[in-house]
């Protein structure tokens, strides 16, 4: 596994592969006490890291720890940073976290938490050019680390693994402005975003290319002549709406680029949890001098709902017979929802199998369960099973869930249960408006 990057973004319009890549390799249900827990120590940096010839600033050079599991505590951390391959390439700063003690330094991380959203580097060094360092010279940082914690004691990242290419070069550097977050919106309304291309580096840029994102809750409100406009998704990937721009224009360093009209994005009506991406990239097979402020994403968020709810199920069958029981999820609306960011399924739909009866076929998202939830071998004939949603339902999405139970003794109103739970963590949803449709009952054999 390479590391992540020093600030690791899950980007809307290549995520889905990722998203598609964990729904495969498993469902996201939390492990039970009786299954092994593991955890592993990673350091996140930079793969590369391009410096403008001749400048005398520094570029701040971010690296830092993380490990996998929440169930443990993870402190003491520490990273060996290896800089002895930056010679005549980069001078190096170290923060005050940092010993450095020649080419190399001991730096100190003393809580190590886990990769998210929120995650931010813990050691910051600043980088520049080596004096007479020509254009294209290049050299490796490199990284050992360690920590407490975790199943034995202590953790420590592997070995040989982690290193970043550092590039004395030459180009634009091209960012796109930080845009706030949008709350409060009402779903049909339209919002204007003040989104702007700035060159900082030191070498015009020869036109440039937008590439913009939207997820299914939103529209291009605005459009351009320079912009190309592409429905994507299918079953298998959330619907969304992508835009690919070319513009022309030469920018200067220290010129900023608007759009010939302000970009405006319009709330769908099943809008609810929205984000837009945004990437941007020089024209003229350039290449950016520092690629990190070439991405924003914005989340736009309407005031909704998705109603979530599982319907109850009757079926009747003697002794010996198969009948079949359709466990069923539908979104009732008015909102989709789609976990875009982690590629979590929206929901894990729990079926407790009525006594009397035993499951003979279970569909292929679902997994055995013992009836306290636990980690059970064997896919019949289980107590229980958990279902996994996708990552993403539209506004009237119905998902169903065939198992084919046999009776093996007649149980008059032998009664199992459907629950709905998020796959995260907690028991709601915070959208949902109406929690109490999220049980239902399974009945073999009712007498009324």
């Amino acid at each position: 596994m390479r590391p992540v990057p020093a600030r690791p973004v899950a980007r809307l319009a290549t995520s889905v592969a990722v998203v598609t890549g964990a729904l495969l390799t498993g469902l996201s249900v939390p492990a039970s006490a009786d299954e092994p827990q593991s955890d592993q120590l990673w350091i996140a940096a930079p793969y590369e890291q391009n410096l403008q010839a001749g400048s005398e600033s520094e570029t701040d050079f971010e690296v830092g720890l993380y490990h996998d599991n929440d169930t443990f505590s993870v402190i003491d951390g520490q990273v060996t940073v290896d800089v002895s391959g930056l010679a005549g390439v980069a001078e190096v700063s170290w923060p005050s976290n940092c010993a450095p003690a020649g080419t190399t330094a001991v730096c100190d991380i003393p809580v190590v938490p886990v990769i998210g959203e929120d995650y931010d580097p813990q050691i910051t060094l600043g980088l520049r050019p080596a004096a007479g360092a020509e254009l294209g010279a290049q050299g490796k940082v490199t990284y050992e680390a360690t920590a407490l914690g975790g199943p034995d004691g202590t953790l420590e990242a592997p070995k040989d693994s982690f290193d970043s290419t550092v590039t004395v070069t030459s180009g634009p550097d091209l960012a796109l402005n930080e845009l706030d977050p949008v709350t409060g919106a009402q779903p049909g309304s339209v919002h204007t975003l003040p989104l702007t291309v700035t060159n900082r580096g030191a070498v015009p840029a020869q036109g440039f290319t937008l590439g913009m994102t939207a997820s299914y809750g939103l529209g291009f409100d605005s459009r351009y002549d320079a912009c190309t406009y592409t429905d994507l998704g299918d079953d298998d990937y959330a619907p969304m709406y992508q835009a690919d721009c070319a513009f022309d224009q030469v920018l200067e360093p220290g010129e900023t680029f608007t759009l010939p009209e302000p970009l405006r994005m319009s709330l769908a009506p099943h809008a609810l949890t929205e984000r837009l991406d945004i990437s941007l990239r020089p024209g003229g097979g350039a290449d950016d001098i520092a690629e990190e402020d070439n991405y924003v994403s914005v989340a736009l968020k309407a005031v909704s709902t998705a109603d979530f709810s599982v319907r109850d199920v009757k079926v009747s069958g003697a002794a010996g017979d198969t009948v079949r029981a359709d466990v069923t999820f539908h979104n009732n609306g008015p909102g989709w929802f789609g976990n875009l960011g982690s590629g979590d399924s929206v929901a894990l739909v729990g079926f407790t199998v009525p006594a009397g009866t035993t499951a003979t076929s279970v569909p292929d998202a679902c997994e055995p369960r013992t009836l306290s939830g636990g980690y059970r071998a064997g896919r019949l004939g289980a107590p229980s099973y958990v279902c996994e949603m996708p990552y993403w339902v539209r506004e009237d999405t119905t998902r169903v869930f065939p198992f084919d139970l046999r009776v093996d003794t007649v149980v008059p109103d032998a009664h199992g249960a459907v629950t709905l739970r998020p796959a995260s963590f907690g028991t709601d949803f915070p959208f949902d408006p109406e929690p109490g449709n999220n049980t239902a009952a399974v009945t073999v054999n009712p007498t009324a």
